[in-house]
């Protein structure tokens, strides 16, 4: 494409020239060299106007953070390299500044929210005195005036106590805290434009709603824009003023939020919005993306994602495909975009129909779990107290049936898990699993009962040996349990049930993408039968194309062997698409709990209703009140006296300050803890 058509490329979604801050042309970064290069970043064309969201939307590995790391000129050298293009920050041209110039402009003219707080702050440097650097650099205050300026920025960005949390290090704060510091960081040098790496992707909800919020708040009063990177519609329907999707180093679409969600040209944009999970495609498969993201180490001949397309012809894979302007404001890389059933409604759901599950069998019965830790103080070490983690848990599950229990990081769901498994041997209460108590029995006796109930954990990476090959880690529980018979036989048949090729076996974890290993993980899971599986957060770390994959699988497989899940999540999402029933906890408690259309419908607990709340809708009209809850959730060291929501809830009395609420039954099947129902 020549110069002056990449330029009218890009400006045909806001042709006002004067407002753009941003101007970005046939930007090339590749790793390597020759045929065999790494084409990360393939030609991109863009702007962002002042004071505006530019969203880049995407499948992991098609670029977006390396084109923040391009604008940012921090691409790792010498593997890498900006090999051609054009980036213009206002008038000033970022590829002819020597390193000196760039140094003095990151951080201050731009600012960047990086993808994980924890690996990017120094964890042996409190934060007061690392946002000091960025001040110091940028605005050239000294003495005093520095460490005034970091409690502003930290009162800002809605840090309680400023003063006090600048001497705290990283891992004495919360997740959504050290988020909020790297906002704080990257607002030290008053930055035009902000680039945010998936600033909120490993965040709850609740957390997440005040993280974009905040992002919000101060775009307005600074004026400043932001470049959004992430894979989450929901996120890009709230925030962004303009979308671009992203995939193999190209841009394929690019128009206004409105028309993007309203019609999506590209096909692959399509498949993105049916393969998310909601309540209205529950008991029929997600739309899948066939293969993965192409190798990029290779000279393209034609469209990239020719190979996954439902709608690829012959010239396709040959042609060239420039981007053009099929629609005014409205830019797609497809020659056949026209093809597409455009009567085809983006919201259109299938009817749901009956999930085959058996619901014969109470395979999984808990009473009055709890899960209490000692905390033990002194040279002795005597426990001084107890951090309740799990305080009084119920539930029933049946085979076939799936149960999620929903909640904040910390509130005790993956302690459910882990107790309920015998990992952890509970304080109190009593899990029947069969009608066997397994809270008495020995570890030797616990042994043979293990291979009824397996888990998926939810780094699958972490939980693999790297050093075994994929048939010796699926096969590992046979070996355990003493089983007998051909075992790569049953490895070669699950891993055919996952979807993975049978060569897999052969090969080592480090080999694969993360939803084949999450596959993977599965596959290990199934192998013994069992008649219950724990998903802890099995999804969070997947794209949403990858996610559905999974999703459909857990789905068939609970069909084909009525299995039961206990389907450990903070994704509601998925909750709404796969489970029968859900729980919610706060704090170590149950503060609602009953059939998963009850309570997801009409939440009755205020904390149900602020989480639900928070969720992000791809419906930007959907006007429904956003409930924000204020701070993050207590220490369960030192819970609050009385309702342990009521610091956070808009609707506490005096009472729920002094007294823990009595359980309610509810006339629809639902459990609910609030002095608002009794």
């Amino acid at each position: 494409m020549s110069n002056a058509n990449a330029e009218r490329a890009a400006e045909m979604v806001h042709p006002q020239a004067d407002e753009i801050l941003l101007r970005v042309r046939d930007l090339r970064t590749w790793f390597g060299k020759g045929e065999t290069a790494a084409r990360a970043v393939d030609g991109l064309d863009f702007n962002i106007r002042r004071g505006e969201t530019f969203a880049l939307l995407g499948e992991s590995g098609c670029g977006k953070s390396m084109t923040a790391l391009s604008i940012m000129r921090l691409v790792p050298e010498p593997a890498g390299r900006i090999v051609s293009g054009s980036i213009m920050l206002g008038n000033e041209q970022l590829l002819r500044l020597p390193e000196s110039a760039m140094r003095g402009l990151r951080g201050g003219r731009i600012g960047m929210i990086f993808q994980e707080p924890m690996t990017s702050l120094n964890p042996v440097m409190s934060i007061g005195k690392q946002i000091a650097e960025s001040v110091r650099r940028h605005t050239g205050l000294k003495g005093t005036a520095v460490g005034d300026r970091v409690v502003e920025l930290l009162d800002q960005v809605g840090i309680p106590d400023p003063a006090r949390r600048a001497e705290a290090f990283p891992h004495q704060l919360s997740g959504g805290m050290k988020q909020r510091v790297m906002i704080a960081m990257a607002l030290a040098g008053e930055p035009e434009l902000l680039i945010a790496d998936e600033p909120t992707t490993a965040l709850d909800v609740t957390i997440q709603a005040q993280v974009l919020d905040l992002l919000r708040r101060l775009q307005k009063e600074r004026g400043m824009a932001i470049l959004l990177i992430t894979h989450d519609l929901g996120v890009v329907a709230q925030m962004a003023d303009e979308v671009a999707v992203m995939y193999a180093g190209q841009i394929v679409e690019r128009c206004s939020r409105s028309r993007f969600f309203a019609r999506p040209l590209h096909p692959y944009s399509r498949k993105l919005f049916k393969s998310v999970p909601d309540a209205g495609r529950r008991g029929a498969p997600l739309a899948v993306i066939r293969g993965s993201v192409p190798s990029l180490r290779q000279a393209f001949g034609g469209c990239r994602f020719a190979d996954r397309c439902d709608f690829t012809q012959e010239d396709c894979g040959t042609e060239s495909i420039p981007i053009s302007e099929p629609e005014r404001g409205h830019a797609v890389r497809c020659l056949y975009w026209g093809a597409l059933d455009q009567s085809e409604a983006v919201g259109a759901v299938a009817q749901r129909r009956a999930a085959g599950s058996h619901e014969d069998e109470d395979l999984l019965s808990v009473s009055g779990l709890k899960v209490h830790f000692p905390i033990r103080k002194g040279l002795l070490q005597r426990a001084v107290g107890h951090v309740r983690a799990v305080d009084g848990l119920d539930l029933q599950l049946q085979s076939g049936r799936t149960v999620a229990v929903v909640g904040e990081s910390g509130c005790g769901k993956t302690t459910v898990a882990k107790a309920i498994l015998q990992l952890l041997r509970p304080t109190d209460g009593s899990v029947r699993f069969r009608d066997q108590e397994l809270t008495g029995l020995s570890p030797r006796a616990l042994r043979p009962r293990r291979r009824d109930f397996q888990i998926i954990f939810q780094d699958p990476y972490s939980s693999m040996n790297p050093r075994m090959r994929v048939q010796d880690i699926i096969a590992e529980g046979l070996v355990v349990q003493g089983e007998k018979g051909n075992h790569l036989a049953r490895v070669a048949e699950l891993l055919q049930q996952v979807g993975l090729p049978e060569d897999a076996g052969s090969r080592y974890p480090h080999e694969f993408s993360g939803g084949q290993r999450q596959r993977i993980s599965i596959a290990r899971a199934l192998a013994l039968n069992p008649a219950l599986i724990v998903c802890d957060e099995p999804t969070s770390a997947l794209d949403v194309s990858v996610q559905a994959q999974i999703l459909n699988l857990l789905r068939r497989l609970q069909v084909e062997r009525n299995l039961a899940y206990l389907f450990i999540t903070h994704n509601i999402a998925v909750v709404s698409y796969l489970a029968h029933e859900v729980v919610v906890m706060y704090l170590g408690r149950v503060v609602e709990q009953g059939p998963v259309e009850r309570v997801l419908d009409t939440p009755a607990h205020p904390y149900t209703q602020a989480l639900l709340s928070a969720v992000p809708s791809m419906d930007a009209g959907h006007g429904r009140e956003i409930i924000r809850l204020e701070g993050d959730m207590p220490s369960p060291s030192d819970p609050p006296s009385g309702c342990h929501f009521h610091p956070r809830c808009p609707r506490a009395m005096a009472v729920c300050r002094h007294e823990y609420p009595a359980q309610t039954a509810l006339q629809d099947g639902r459990v609910v803890r609030c002095h608002l129902l009794t």
